[in-house]
Protein backbone atom coordinates (compact mmCIF):
# COMPACT_ATOMS: atom_id res chain seq x y z
CA UNK A 1 0.00 0.00 0.00
CA UNK A 2 1.43 3.36 -1.03
CA UNK A 3 1.81 5.79 1.88
CA UNK A 4 0.96 9.44 1.36
CA UNK A 5 2.74 12.14 3.30
CA UNK A 6 1.08 15.18 4.80
CA UNK A 7 1.43 18.14 2.44
CA UNK A 8 -0.03 20.72 4.83
CA UNK A 9 -1.50 20.74 8.32
CA UNK A 10 -3.88 23.53 9.32
CA UNK A 11 -5.65 24.23 12.57
CA UNK A 12 -8.32 21.66 11.73
CA UNK A 13 -7.49 20.12 8.33
CA UNK A 14 -4.78 17.84 6.98
CA UNK A 15 -4.03 17.95 3.25
CA UNK A 16 -2.46 15.10 1.27
CA UNK A 17 -1.14 15.33 -2.29
CA UNK A 18 -2.17 12.25 -4.30
CA UNK A 19 -0.81 13.37 -7.66
CA UNK A 20 -3.40 15.06 -9.82
CA UNK A 21 -5.69 15.85 -6.86
CA UNK A 22 -5.71 16.34 -3.08
CA UNK A 23 -7.32 14.59 -0.14
CA UNK A 24 -8.43 16.96 2.62
CA UNK A 25 -9.14 15.26 5.96
CA UNK A 26 -11.08 17.26 8.55
CA UNK A 27 -9.84 16.27 12.01
CA UNK A 28 -11.75 16.36 15.29
CA UNK A 29 -9.60 19.28 16.46
CA UNK A 30 -11.35 22.55 17.22
CA UNK A 31 -9.86 26.02 17.15
CA UNK A 32 -11.04 29.30 18.62
CA UNK A 33 -9.43 32.73 18.77
CA UNK A 34 -6.67 31.40 16.50
CA UNK A 35 -5.68 28.67 18.99
CA UNK A 36 -6.10 24.92 18.67
CA UNK A 37 -7.88 23.69 21.80
CA UNK A 38 -6.63 20.70 23.78
CA UNK A 39 -9.89 18.78 23.39
CA UNK A 40 -11.02 16.70 20.42
CA UNK A 41 -14.69 16.94 19.39
CA UNK A 42 -15.74 13.39 18.43
CA UNK A 43 -17.13 13.09 14.85
CA UNK A 44 -16.69 16.82 14.25
CA UNK A 45 -14.44 16.29 11.21
CA UNK A 46 -16.93 13.93 9.57
CA UNK A 47 -19.86 16.28 10.25
CA UNK A 48 -17.95 19.20 8.67
CA UNK A 49 -17.03 17.14 5.61
CA UNK A 50 -20.56 15.80 5.05
CA UNK A 51 -22.06 19.25 5.55
CA UNK A 52 -19.64 20.79 3.06
CA UNK A 53 -20.58 18.03 0.59
CA UNK A 54 -24.25 18.92 1.00
CA UNK A 55 -23.61 22.61 0.28
CA UNK A 56 -21.19 21.97 -2.61
CA UNK A 57 -23.89 19.86 -4.28
CA UNK A 58 -26.54 22.49 -3.52
CA UNK A 59 -24.58 25.39 -5.04
CA UNK A 60 -22.77 23.86 -8.01
CA UNK A 61 -25.14 25.82 -10.31
CA UNK A 62 -23.86 29.10 -8.77
CA UNK A 63 -20.11 28.47 -8.88
CA UNK A 64 -17.97 25.38 -9.63
CA UNK A 65 -16.31 23.83 -6.57
CA UNK A 66 -13.28 21.63 -5.90
CA UNK A 67 -15.09 18.51 -4.59
CA UNK A 68 -14.51 15.23 -6.46
CA UNK A 69 -15.65 12.61 -3.91
CA UNK A 70 -16.13 11.91 -0.20
CA UNK A 71 -16.12 8.13 -0.73
CA UNK A 72 -12.78 6.67 0.43
CA UNK A 73 -13.27 3.85 -2.10
CA UNK A 74 -12.61 6.48 -4.80
CA UNK A 75 -9.30 7.35 -3.12
CA UNK A 76 -6.00 5.47 -2.93
CA UNK A 77 -5.97 2.48 -0.55
CA UNK A 78 -4.08 4.47 2.12
CA UNK A 79 -7.25 6.51 2.78
CA UNK A 80 -9.43 3.47 3.44
CA UNK A 81 -8.28 3.46 7.06
CA UNK A 82 -10.90 4.23 9.71
CA UNK A 83 -9.30 7.57 10.53
CA UNK A 84 -10.14 8.86 7.04
CA UNK A 85 -13.59 7.31 6.62
CA UNK A 86 -16.37 9.90 6.48
CA UNK A 87 -14.16 12.91 7.17
CA UNK A 88 -12.12 13.04 3.94
CA UNK A 89 -12.79 14.78 0.64
CA UNK A 90 -10.90 14.24 -2.60
CA UNK A 91 -10.58 17.59 -4.35
CA UNK A 92 -9.22 19.29 -7.43
CA UNK A 93 -5.94 21.10 -6.97
CA UNK A 94 -6.40 24.86 -6.94
CA UNK A 95 -4.14 27.86 -6.63
CA UNK A 96 -5.85 29.42 -3.60
CA UNK A 97 -6.53 33.16 -3.62
CA UNK A 98 -5.01 35.02 -0.62
CA UNK A 99 -8.33 36.54 0.52
CA UNK A 100 -10.96 35.18 2.91
CA UNK A 101 -14.42 36.10 1.66
CA UNK A 102 -16.58 37.01 4.65
CA UNK A 103 -20.25 37.91 4.25
CA UNK A 104 -22.46 39.23 7.03
CA UNK A 105 -26.26 39.14 6.83
CA UNK A 106 -26.86 40.11 10.46
CA UNK A 107 -25.02 42.43 12.83
CA UNK A 108 -23.31 40.45 15.57
CA UNK A 109 -19.97 39.56 17.10
CA UNK A 110 -17.04 41.81 16.20
CA UNK A 111 -19.29 43.61 13.70
CA UNK A 112 -21.70 44.61 16.46
CA UNK A 113 -18.81 45.75 18.69
CA UNK A 114 -17.45 47.92 15.86
CA UNK A 115 -20.88 49.35 15.01
CA UNK A 116 -21.46 50.41 18.63
CA UNK A 117 -18.17 52.31 18.55
CA UNK A 118 -18.48 54.22 15.28
CA UNK A 119 -21.46 53.02 13.24
CA UNK A 120 -19.32 50.98 10.84
CA UNK A 121 -18.47 47.32 10.24
CA UNK A 122 -15.04 46.78 8.66
CA UNK A 123 -15.13 50.38 7.45
CA UNK A 124 -18.59 50.07 5.89
CA UNK A 125 -21.00 52.73 7.19
CA UNK A 126 -24.34 51.22 8.27
CA UNK A 127 -27.67 52.93 9.05
CA UNK A 128 -28.16 54.41 12.50
CA UNK A 129 -30.30 52.66 15.11
CA UNK A 130 -29.47 49.02 14.34
CA UNK A 131 -29.86 46.58 17.23
CA UNK A 132 -27.72 43.57 18.10
CA UNK A 133 -28.49 40.51 15.91
CA UNK A 134 -30.63 42.57 13.54
CA UNK A 135 -30.87 41.49 9.91
CA UNK A 136 -29.15 43.89 7.52
CA UNK A 137 -31.13 45.28 4.58
CA UNK A 138 -28.54 43.65 2.28
CA UNK A 139 -25.64 41.34 3.15
CA UNK A 140 -22.27 43.10 3.37
CA UNK A 141 -18.95 41.77 2.07
CA UNK A 142 -16.03 42.21 4.46
CA UNK A 143 -12.95 40.38 3.13
CA UNK A 144 -9.83 39.66 5.16
CA UNK A 145 -6.28 38.52 4.57
CA UNK A 146 -5.44 34.88 5.34
CA UNK A 147 -3.09 34.59 8.30
CA UNK A 148 -0.60 31.87 9.11
CA UNK A 149 -1.41 29.60 12.08
CA UNK A 150 -1.12 31.61 15.29
CA UNK A 151 -1.51 34.98 13.54
CA UNK A 152 -4.73 36.95 13.23
CA UNK A 153 -6.58 37.51 9.97
CA UNK A 154 -6.74 41.21 9.09
CA UNK A 155 -9.94 42.84 7.83
CA UNK A 156 -9.45 44.70 4.56
CA UNK A 157 -11.68 46.77 2.29
CA UNK A 158 -12.85 45.62 -1.13
CA UNK A 159 -10.36 48.10 -2.64
CA UNK A 160 -7.56 46.61 -0.58
CA UNK A 161 -8.57 43.12 -1.74
CA UNK A 162 -8.06 44.31 -5.31
CA UNK A 163 -4.52 45.39 -4.39
CA UNK A 164 -3.75 42.09 -2.63
CA UNK A 165 -4.88 40.10 -5.68
CA UNK A 166 -3.21 42.46 -8.16
CA UNK A 167 0.16 41.86 -6.47
CA UNK A 168 -0.28 38.12 -6.85
CA UNK A 169 -1.93 38.17 -10.29
CA UNK A 170 -0.87 41.29 -12.22
CA UNK A 171 -3.63 42.62 -14.45
CA UNK A 172 -6.28 40.40 -12.83
CA UNK A 173 -6.77 42.02 -9.38
CA UNK A 174 -10.05 43.81 -10.14
CA UNK A 175 -11.42 40.84 -12.10
CA UNK A 176 -10.78 38.28 -9.36
CA UNK A 177 -11.80 40.61 -6.52
CA UNK A 178 -15.11 41.35 -8.23
CA UNK A 179 -15.78 37.71 -9.08
CA UNK A 180 -15.19 36.42 -5.56
CA UNK A 181 -17.28 39.22 -4.05
CA UNK A 182 -20.19 38.50 -6.42
CA UNK A 183 -19.94 34.73 -5.85
CA UNK A 184 -19.79 35.24 -2.08
CA UNK A 185 -22.98 37.33 -1.99
CA UNK A 186 -24.80 34.98 -4.40
CA UNK A 187 -23.83 31.87 -2.40
CA UNK A 188 -24.84 33.47 0.88
CA UNK A 189 -28.23 34.62 -0.40
CA UNK A 190 -29.14 31.22 -1.86
CA UNK A 191 -27.97 29.22 1.15
CA UNK A 192 -29.31 31.60 3.81
CA UNK A 193 -32.77 31.48 2.21
CA UNK A 194 -32.68 27.67 2.14
CA UNK A 195 -31.41 27.41 5.73
CA UNK A 196 -34.14 29.77 6.94
CA UNK A 197 -36.74 27.38 5.49
CA UNK A 198 -35.17 24.64 7.67
CA UNK A 199 -35.20 26.69 10.87
CA UNK A 200 -31.61 28.01 10.81
CA UNK A 201 -30.44 31.60 10.42
CA UNK A 202 -27.00 31.91 8.83
CA UNK A 203 -25.82 35.16 10.43
CA UNK A 204 -22.46 35.23 8.66
CA UNK A 205 -19.97 32.92 6.98
CA UNK A 206 -16.73 32.82 5.04
CA UNK A 207 -15.75 31.27 1.73
CA UNK A 208 -12.40 30.62 0.08
CA UNK A 209 -11.74 30.49 -3.65
CA UNK A 210 -8.94 29.32 -5.88
CA UNK A 211 -8.05 29.11 -9.55
CA UNK A 212 -8.18 25.91 -11.58
CA UNK A 213 -5.74 24.98 -14.34
CA UNK A 214 -7.66 27.25 -16.76
CA UNK A 215 -7.53 30.28 -14.46
CA UNK A 216 -11.22 29.98 -13.62
CA UNK A 217 -12.44 30.89 -10.11
CA UNK A 218 -13.50 27.78 -8.15
CA UNK A 219 -14.93 27.46 -4.62
CA UNK A 220 -12.57 25.54 -2.32
CA UNK A 221 -11.87 24.71 1.33
CA UNK A 222 -15.02 24.04 3.41
CA UNK A 223 -18.46 25.53 3.00
CA UNK A 224 -21.11 26.71 5.46
CA UNK A 225 -20.04 24.52 8.35
CA UNK A 226 -20.38 25.42 12.04
CA UNK A 227 -16.61 26.14 11.95
CA UNK A 228 -16.84 28.78 9.24
CA UNK A 229 -20.28 30.25 9.97
CA UNK A 230 -22.60 31.54 12.66
CA UNK A 231 -25.77 29.43 12.74
CA UNK A 232 -28.69 30.55 14.93
CA UNK A 233 -31.96 28.72 15.56
CA UNK A 234 -34.85 30.60 13.95
CA UNK A 235 -37.08 29.56 16.82
CA UNK A 236 -36.62 32.08 19.61
CA UNK A 237 -34.68 34.55 17.45
CA UNK A 238 -34.99 37.96 19.13
CA UNK A 239 -33.47 41.22 17.90
CA UNK A 240 -31.63 43.27 20.53
CA UNK A 241 -29.64 40.49 22.20
CA UNK A 242 -27.10 37.77 21.52
CA UNK A 243 -28.48 34.51 20.12
CA UNK A 244 -27.95 30.88 21.07
CA UNK A 245 -26.04 29.12 18.30
CA UNK A 246 -25.38 25.82 16.54
CA UNK A 247 -21.76 26.70 15.90
CA UNK A 248 -18.53 27.05 17.81
CA UNK A 249 -19.63 30.41 19.18
CA UNK A 250 -20.76 28.33 22.16
CA UNK A 251 -17.10 27.33 22.63
CA UNK A 252 -15.89 30.93 22.16
CA UNK A 253 -18.41 32.18 24.73
CA UNK A 254 -17.24 29.62 27.31
CA UNK A 255 -13.59 30.54 26.71
CA UNK A 256 -14.38 34.25 27.09
CA UNK A 257 -16.31 33.64 30.33
CA UNK A 258 -13.47 31.49 31.70
CA UNK A 259 -10.24 33.41 30.97
CA UNK A 260 -8.04 30.97 32.91
CA UNK A 261 -9.15 28.10 30.66
CA UNK A 262 -5.70 27.11 29.28
CA UNK A 263 -7.62 26.23 26.05
CA UNK A 264 -9.12 23.16 27.73
CA UNK A 265 -12.90 22.68 27.63
CA UNK A 266 -14.91 20.81 30.27
CA UNK A 267 -16.50 17.58 29.03
CA UNK A 268 -20.04 18.99 29.08
CA UNK A 269 -18.99 21.77 26.68
CA UNK A 270 -17.44 19.19 24.33
CA UNK A 271 -20.61 17.04 24.42
CA UNK A 272 -22.91 19.99 23.91
CA UNK A 273 -20.80 21.25 21.00
CA UNK A 274 -20.95 17.98 19.03
CA UNK A 275 -24.69 17.68 19.78
CA UNK A 276 -25.19 21.18 18.33
CA UNK A 277 -23.21 20.26 15.20
CA UNK A 278 -25.32 17.10 14.72
CA UNK A 279 -28.55 19.01 15.24
CA UNK A 280 -27.57 21.60 12.62
CA UNK A 281 -26.61 18.84 10.17
CA UNK A 282 -29.96 17.07 10.62
CA UNK A 283 -31.99 20.27 10.20
CA UNK A 284 -30.14 21.37 7.06
CA UNK A 285 -29.85 18.03 5.27
CA UNK A 286 -33.02 16.33 6.53
CA UNK A 287 -30.90 13.31 7.57
CA UNK A 288 -29.48 12.20 10.89
CA UNK A 289 -25.70 12.22 10.90
CA UNK A 290 -24.04 8.82 10.39
CA UNK A 291 -20.33 8.26 9.97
Amino acid sequence: MEEFKLLYEGKVREVYDIGDSLVIAATDRISAYDHILKNKITDKGAILTQMSKFWFDFTKDVVPNHMLSVDVNDMPEFFRQDRFRGNSMMCKKLQMLPVECIVRGYITGSGWASYKKNGTVCGIKLPEGLKESEKLAEPIYTPSTKAEIGDHDENISFEQSIDVLEKKFPGKGLLYATKIKDYTIALYKKCAEYALSKGIIIADTKFEFGLDENGEVVLGDEMLTPDSSRFWPLEGYTVGQGQPSFDKQYVRDWLTANPDNDYLLPEEVVTRTVDKYKEAYALLTGKEFTR
